[in-house]
Parts: structure tokens; C-alpha cells; sequence
């Protein structure tokens, strides 16, 4: 899976404006890789490559790509066993892309806490939209939104405080 405009409608991804655009773009990229080392199983040095090589990364937070990818897979199972619990199936019969989605978010959640929880729960929302199923951002949101609970209750309190 690689980034394509025709799989953005008349929305594509922002391209190199500021710090909030490469991060939105490097999450895409990185949502895309996880899913395709999910499927194919291949080396995290051939898919980073791959991703440079296929995709202009002048418009991507590097740096949160491969730290991302590199966490993600080595993580894996701890990651799956955050959202495991909020799932009305196994985490082997979810959808590889909603799968891919909950990875990356509960990684954001668990371990980048400089990223707010809102905007974690928002971005793996609009990755469901674009690249899921047709109602999978809805199972995405409920998932995300009981982790979110669970990882970031005190971020969740200060907000409703205002």
C-alpha cells in the first residue's frame, strides 16, 4: 500500500507546511507501512526504503516514521494487548487496515505522549475513513475512545476541565 492521491478523493494528504503537515503525512505513511509488514512479513529496513524511495519524505516527519515503524513491530504484542481488551474479536480477525490503525494509535497513546490524545484519537479516525472499510472508523473511534480512557485519563480530565 502506498500513498496515492486517487485514494484521497479531492482531499489529499497536506505536503510540507510546518510541523503538524509532516507528522499527518509521516502517520499516513507509517499507518501504511505497519500494514504492509502485517501482510508481507518483510524486513523493516526494506519497507523504510521502499516508502523513502516510492514517496517525497521532504513532506514527512522522518524521524517519527521510523521510530514508529521500528516501535510498532517490535512492540507488537504488547500494543495488541492494550486494545485487546476493548475488541469484540480476536486481534487476528480484525481487518489488517483497522488493525494497522489501533497499532499506531496505541503506540501514540502508550508512548508519545508529547502527541495529544485528541489529536491520536482524530488522525486514527480519518486513517479509518480513508483507508478502511466503509463503517470500519466507527469500530476504530469506539476502540481508540476506551483506550484513550485507559492510557490518558488525567490528559482526558484536564481537557473536560477547559
Amino acid at each position: 500500500m502506498s500513498l496515492n492521491n486517487d485514494d484521497y478523493g479531492d482531499n489529499p494528504p497536506p505536503r510540507a507546511k510546518g510541523k503538524i503537515a509532516k507528522r499527518r503525512v509521516a502517520r499516513t505513511l507509517l499507518m501504511q507501512a505497519v500494514y504492509q509488514w502485517q501482510l508481507a512479513g518483510q524486513n523493516l529496513n526494506e519497507i523504510e526504503a521502499q516508502f523513502q524511495v516510492d514517496n517525497d519524505f521532504s513532506g514527512v516527519d522522518g524521524e517519527y516514521f521510523s521510530e514508529g515503524l521500528r516501535a510498532i513491530a517490535h512492540q507488537v504484542s504488547e500494543l495488541d494487548e492494550l486494545f485487546a481488551g476493548f475488541l469484540d474479536r480476536g486481534v487476528s480477525d480484525l481487518d489488517p487496515v483497522e488493525l494497522a490503525i489501533l497499532r499506531l494509535a496505541a503506540w501514540e497513546f502508550s508512548q508519545r505522549i508529547d502527541v495529544p490524545y485528541r489529536v491520536v484519537l482524530n488522525e486514527g479516525i480519518e486513517l479509518a475513513k480513508t483507508f478502511g472499510a466503509t463503517d470500519g472508523h466507527k469500530y476504530v473511534n469506539g476502540v481508540l475512545d476506551k483506550l484513550a480512557s485507559q492510557l490518558r485519563s488525567a490528559e482526558i480530565n484536564e481537557f473536560r476541565k477547559g
